[in-house]
């Protein structure tokens, strides 16, 4: 946490953990990566809303939204753009897997820097990486951010510039994502998405385009996708909660036809990423002329 701007543990300025802290020892938490933009922490709702389901699904107390709302708002005080980080852990325990008998969660918050990423690749792409590492299927951990993410750690050492993502799949081979993304297959005028009941993080980006696509008269359906899904695509999108919506320009040998995305859809979505509740903003009527378009929003 030292290249933190500021570090709130408990709702107290401090920048270091108990050793004794279940987080540290056994990565026994969550965590949520929230954009900042004009001072205002990014779909808020919706990642408070992963927070508590994986809070719920691990058995961990989850403190409510209004306290790490109050908490990031005084983190994030004057500064327009930042990258905000919220941890929850089971708190402090001895030695050993099991529990403790009375569990007190510990919360931190942490402000960071917006990262310095080329501008051009919202619209010109990037080259993705087929990494090696595989995700492990584990349903009980499938679509929440916990702590445990040396796979991701493992697979992000496999590449480098000039790759701005890396491909993950599980152990079957199925595609499951990006290292820090999710992926989005485009085909038919249609967006397919690899299914997460087994691994992978459900984002919030992720959700918004469920949400929203089918407005725009996009369908997006979720099912097992697998290599030759990704090389018999139009185009391919990664999403996340920093870099909103990026195009991939190429994978191993397939190089895509950027055209053939959904730009205004796209470039609607990007509006709608970086807000503070983007969801009362999504069009009502799916053959409204918002929908032909962007929405002015």
């Amino acid at each position: 946490m030292g290249a933190a701007l500021s570090v709130l543990i408990n709702g107290i300025p401090a920048r270091a953990l108990s050793v004794s802290d279940r987080g540290l020892a056994y990565g026994d938490g969550l965590f949520e990566t929230l954009a900042v933009q004009q001072g205002q922490p990014c779909l808020w709702d919706a990642h408070m809303l992963r927070l508590q389901r994986g809070a719920e699904r691990l058995g961990i107390p989850c403190p409510p939204p209004a306290l790490w709302l109050q908490e990031a708002r005084q983190l994030i005080g004057a500064r327009k753009a930042a990258v905000l980080k919220l941890i929850l852990t089971r708190g402090s325990g001895g030695r050993g897997y099991a529990s403790p008998s009375i569990v007190r969660p510990t919360r931190v918050l942490s402000l960071h820097p917006w990262p310095d990423d080329p501008a051009d690749q919202a619209e010109a792409g990037i080259l993705l990486f087929p990494c090696k590492t595989r995700l492990a299927i584990q349903p009980a951990l499938a679509g929440i951010k916990h702590l445990n993410r040396l796979e991701q750690v493992l697979a992000r050492s496999e590449w480098s510039a000039p790759y701005g993502e890396g491909l993950m799949r599980d152990a079957a081979n199925r595609i499951i994502s990006g290292t820090q993304s999710n992926l989005f297959l485009f085909r038919d005028r249609r967006f397919l998405t690899p299914a997460l009941h087994r691994c992978g993080i459900a984002g919030t980006v992720r959700r918004l385009l469920l949400q929203s696509a089918p407005r725009f008269g996009i369908p997006v359906e979720e099912r097992e996708l697998f290599l030759s899904d990704l090389l018999a695509a139009e185009g391919v999108l990664l999403t996340n909660s920093l870099i909103g919506c990026r195009p991939v320009q190429c994978f191993a040998d397939r190089a895509y036809a950027l055209d053939q995305l959904p730009w205004d859809y796209l470039r609607w979505l990007r509006t709608q990423v970086h807000r503070f509740q983007p969801e009362a903003t999504l069009p009502a009527d799916p053959h409204s002329q918002a929908c032909a378009g962007l929405p002015d929003s």
